[in-house]
This record gives structure tokens, C-alpha cells and sequence, in this order.
């Protein structure tokens, strides 16, 4: 008896801990700024942070549905309550309405994470609302409010979204809240994609081919990249399929020149060796990030030439042989993957996009003369803002006399007045941006 009661203490207190890491997580994002990824990456150097996988899918959970879980909060409460106190209490409206978690066991661990959060005397109050919204959850829905609180962006990005998108922008915003599914890069190396569908399938691994890109695979049920049988040694990585669209309009033949301007962390240039025996230069101005670069191209068993530096710079790392090929990823609001970091929908402010236009640009103007006659240079962002996109493209091409488009002919995504762009979701991949440039011949 005593040895049953000690493991359910351990229970409880790992269910307990599990909702205060969450709510801390939440709360950091929130309301001290800071990214989801960087909040998450605490957890694995805490011993007593509880159950992981559970503290990532509470957290994700919350802020993906932050602004509508607000909204059914806001009626149950008498005054505001701290950052944290609230964060802890979304954490439990989360559970109760969105997880599989059986609605006892998710208020008596919440009501326990109180504790553990200092928040002892809020005790009460956290059961009586958990409790009071458990009763009333059937009434609890936001069916009369605005889109904003609908489908949990803030005001101005829907209206963005709105603009841009025009009847679309409903299918958009839902496809931002869906979970990202795990699509996989084959390296075409070691053979075709079904020989790596075959590997997994003697794993015990189900996996679909993509229909608008021959290296991508997605996985039925994701896993982490340690058991994906060939990941060690490089015959498949993980990577979206949109971002994988980019290795091919490239386009690099064996022998060219290459410079991946915006490099880190490493996914479009290991991609970039898998299809061409190509002399590459992969730029990035975050020597920590390019860190994790090198270790991929080690992985896929290619190396290329790394070198920190902004590549808005050319003055300082180009040595004066042109390129044949430029992939310009760059920087930019991350809106089309949203589904993947929800913390973006509540760090983004609107002046941000205006500033990653103008950097955008700046780019493309500094890679332009590094790109030989005859050249190609593919401009990528992970936005569906037309700001970040065709706009930077119009504006580019209006300025510079022997720059001209090579029209996309593809089967995804839709074709934009240059470029083209993918919503969220759409053939099961994030939203992304791509326009194809050529410099005249001399």
C-alpha cells in the first residue's frame, strides 16, 4: 500500500509540475517576449520540469488558441489576474476543452501546479473556475465573436491575411492552426524516395510520397529524428516540403558555383549537394546557427565552404568570382509557419513587417551583382504577406535594368504576379514564397 501510494504521489507531482513548466512557458512567451523555442529548450536542461511531451503539447496548444481561450476566460474573472496565474489558467481551459486528458485528473493537477508555482493562495480560485468551465463548456463557445478571436490571430494580421489572401483568408488562418504534419527529404544519393519509403517501412514506418516534389515523403506519425532508420548517416532529413521546393528551382548543374546567402541552419544547402556535385558557399551571419549547418553537411557526408558574415555585405567576404546559382532564403516574418511556431502570431507587430521588407530588399539588391550573366537567383521567404513577397520582387524588378523573372511552372501553389505562393496547409506544407530571377546575358 505504501509503495502504491508513494508512485501516485510521484503521479501527481509530475502532473503538477508538468502544468507549472507550461504555464511558465506560456507566460515567458507572452508576456516577457520571448520565442517558444527558446522557452521550450529550458525543459531539457530541468530534471524536475515533468513530463516533456506533455509540457510541449500544453504549451504549443495554449498559444496556438491563446486569443479564444482568453476570451472564454475573460467572463469568469472578478479582476485581472498576474501573468502567471493566468497563463496556469489557460493551461487548464486547454486541457479541459482540446486534450485527452480526463477532466479530473487535468483540475486536480492544474489546481496542483499552483503550488509549485507559488500561486498557493489562487488555489481555490483555479478549481473554481476549472470547475465552473467543465460544467459550462457546451455554452462556453466564441461563435458570435470577430475572426480575431475565432481563430486566435491578432486584429492586424487578420486583416493582413484578409488583403492579401482576399476569400481565401478564412482556409489560411485555420490552416496556421493546424498541427504541421513530418515531412521527410530524401537524399537523392542513395537512390529514390521509395527506397527510403522502403526503409521505413521495415521499421514499422508508414510514409505518403508528395506529389509536387520527388524528395519529400510524410510521415504518418512523427518521431524523433534518432529512430528514423538512415537519419545517421544522411540517406533522408527532416525538412517541410515547401522548403525543399527551393533546392529545385535552384536548379544547380554539376560544376556550378553556388551561394546560399541566408544559409543556417543548413536543410536548403545540404539539399543543394544532394542534387549536384556543385561548389558551394553557404553564407550566414549567426556563427552559432552555422554551427548547426556544419554538423548537417557532416551528417550527409558533403562539405562546402561556411563563412560567417551578413550577406548584405558583399564587400567583405565575395572574392569576385560570380555564381551561377544564388538561393536567397530571407529573413522575414515567419507567417507561414505559423503552424509550427504559434509564438509568431503574438511577437510579430506590424512595424516588424515593413522592417523585414526593407532588409529583404537590401538583399537581393547586394546579391544581385554577385550573380553571373545568365544566372539564376531564387528569392524565398516563409511569409504569405505580400509585403515580404511579390511586393519586394515588384519593387526589385522595377529598379534593376537586367533582371527579369523566370516564369515558375509548377503544379503547386498559386501563381502571384511574379512568383508564386503556398498557403498554409496547402499540399500538407507550410506557406511559403518563391520567385525565380535571371540576370541578362552580357
Amino acid at each position: 500500500m505504501n509503495k502504491h501510494r508513494r508512485h501516485a504521489g510521484n503521479d501527481i507531482a509530475d502532473g503538477a509540475a508538468s502544468r507549472a513548466r507550461a504555464a511558465r512557458i506560456v507566460a515567458a512567451v507572452m508576456n516577457d517576449g520571448r520565442s517558444l523555442d527558446a522557452a521550450l529548450a529550458e525543459i531539457a536542461a530541468d530534471p524536475g520540469a515533468g513530463d516533456r511531451g506533455l509540457v510541449s503539447a500544453m504549451a504549443y496548444g495554449v498559444l496556438r488558441d491563446y486569443r479564444a481561450l482568453d476570451a472564454r476566460l475573460a467572463p469568469r474573472l472578478s479582476r485581472k489576474p498576474q501573468p502567471l496565474l493566468r497563463a496556469l489558467l489557460l493551461v487548464g481551459l486547454y486541457q479541459l476543452e482540446s486534450m485527452r486528458v480526463p477532466p479530473h485528473a487535468a483540475v486536480h493537477a492544474t489546481v496542483a501546479a499552483s503550488a509549485v508555482l507559488k500561486l498557493g493562495k489562487a488555489r481555490g480560485m483555479v478549481n473554481a473556475i476549472l470547475r465552473g468551465h467543465q460544467r459550462q463548456a457546451a455554452a462556453a463557445g466564441n461563435d458570435e465573436a470577430g475572426p480575431g478571436v475565432r481563430y486566435s490571430y491578432p486584429d492586424w494580421l487578420v486583416e493582413r491575411i484578409r488583403t492579401d489572401w482576399g476569400g481565401q483568408w478564412p482556409n489560411v488562418l485555420a490552416g496556421g492552426n493546424r498541427p504541421a504534419p513530418m515531412h521527410l527529404r530524401a537524399n537523392a544519393r542513395h537512390g529514390d524516395r521509395f527506397v527510403a519509403m522502403r526503409a521505413l517501412v521495415e521499421a514499422g514506418l508508414h510514409s505518403e510520397a508528395a506529389r509536387v516534389c520527388d524528395s519529400v515523403l510524410t510521415l504518418d506519425t512523427p518521431i524523433a529524428a534518432a529512430e528514423l532508420p538512415g537519419f545517421a548517416d544522411g540517406r533522408i532529413s527532416i525538412q517541410d516540403g515547401a522548403a525543399q521546393l527551393a533546392a529545385v528551382l535552384v536548379g544547380a548543374r554539376d560544376g556550378d558555383r553556388v551561394l546560399d546567402a541566408c544559409a543556417a541552419p543548413g536543410n536548403k544547402s545540404a539539399h543543394l549537394l544532394e542534387r549536384a556535385d556543385i561548389d558551394l558557399l553557404a553564407l550566414d551571419i549567426d556563427a552559432q546557427r552555422l554551427a548547426t549547418l556544419n554538423q548537417t553537411l557532416a551528417r550527409i557526408g558533403h562539405t562546402a565552404k561556411v563563412e560567417t558574415a551578413d550577406a548584405a555585405r558583399p564587400e567583405v567576404w565575395w572574392n569576385g568570382r560570380a555564381f551561377d546559382r544564388i538561393l536567397l532564403d530571407a529573413p522575414c516574418s515567419g507567417t507561414g509557419v505559423i503552424r509550427r511556431h504559434p509564438d509568431i502570431k503574438w511577437l510579430r507587430r506590424p512595424a516588424d513587417i515593413a522592417a523585414a521588407a526593407e532588409r529583404q530588399l537590401a538583399l537581393l539588391e547586394a546579391m544581385w551583382p554577385t550573380l553571373a550573366p545568365g544566372g539564376r537567383l531564387v528569392y524565398a521567404t516563409c511569409s504569405i504577406l505580400r509585403a515580404e513577397g511579390v511586393d519586394v520582387v515588384d519593387t526589385f524588378l522595377a529598379r534593376t535594368a537586367d533582371a527579369h523573372e523566370h516564369v515558375i511552372d509548377a503544379r503547386w501553389g498559386f501563381a502571384e504576379r511574379y512568383g508564386r505562393r503556398i498557403a498554409p496547409g496547402m499540399h500538407g506544407f507550410d506557406g511559403f514564397y518563391y520567385a525565380v530571377l535571371e540576370r541578362g546575358s552580357a
